[in-house]
């Protein structure tokens, strides 16, 4: 989904009822909230009730936690950036994701709000709980933290410059997937798929534009 112009003010108006409109908005830190008791109940019932070690249940949390970089730069490059023909695919990717794309800095739609959140994750743990059974108790704590760990990295690479050095290059392969080609820079709060399937962008052949990576700043 290509836009002429990056709108750097405003946000886009997704629904006409204005209670549809007020759901899609949230800020990280109720996601945060909303999910932090989940994880650690999830955590302690694996163990306390089911048995698991704590070897074990560290073990498969950390694992769900690497997965979910798999699964958000799989879900980003091809379900997000999804093109067809038909109006209403469009219009769901344009919900989805080509809004953000349109509208960077609007800071209310980094995190999926809770209703839609809470729904999504119900299904995804029913689904891993066909596969994984009594396993989908620590793993999907840690599939979870990493969807906030990504959030929340995604909220602080729009929202300020990188806290630590190392950390410019992933701001930069971000900054790039929107202004330069949203075919590629995938990753979020990695970029280790990007470089497995090569659509990391060549940082030294592009030059650092620091005006456009203000335009992408609030």
């Amino acid at each position: 989904m290509k836009f002429e112009k990056i709108k750097n003010k405003g946000q886009a108006r997704l629904f006409e009822s204005h209670y549809l409109e007020m759901l899609t908005k949230t800020h990280p830190l109720v996601i945060w909230g909303l999910y932090l008791p989940i994880i650690g109940y999830m955590l302690y019932y694996s163990h306390d009730s089911l048995g698991f070690t704590v070897g074990t249940v560290g073990m498969i949390f950390i694992g769900a936690m690497f997965f979910w970089s798999f699964f958000e730069y799989i879900m980003h490059r091809f379900m997000f950036h999804f093109v067809s023909d038909k109006p209403r695919v469009q219009r769901f990717i344009y919900v989805m994701h080509g809004n953000h794309h349109e509208y960077p800095r609007d800071k209310q739609r980094l995190f999926m709000p809770p209703v839609p959140s809470l729904i999504l994750s119900s299904a995804i743990f029913g689904l891993q709980y066909i596969f994984l059974r009594q396993i989908t108790f620590m793993f999907f704590p840690g599939f979870i933290l990493g969807y906030l760990i990504y959030g929340s990295m995604h909220y602080a690479i729009h929202a300020w410059n990188p806290p630590l050095r190392f950390m410019k290059p992933l701001w930069r392969n971000h900054h790039l997937h929107h202004y330069k080609s949203d075919e590629r820079g995938f990753g979020v709060s990695s970029s280790i798929w990007d470089h497995v399937f090569g659509t990391f962008f060549d940082l030294e052949k592009e030059k650092e534009d620091k005006e456009k990576v203000k335009e992408l700043t609030f």
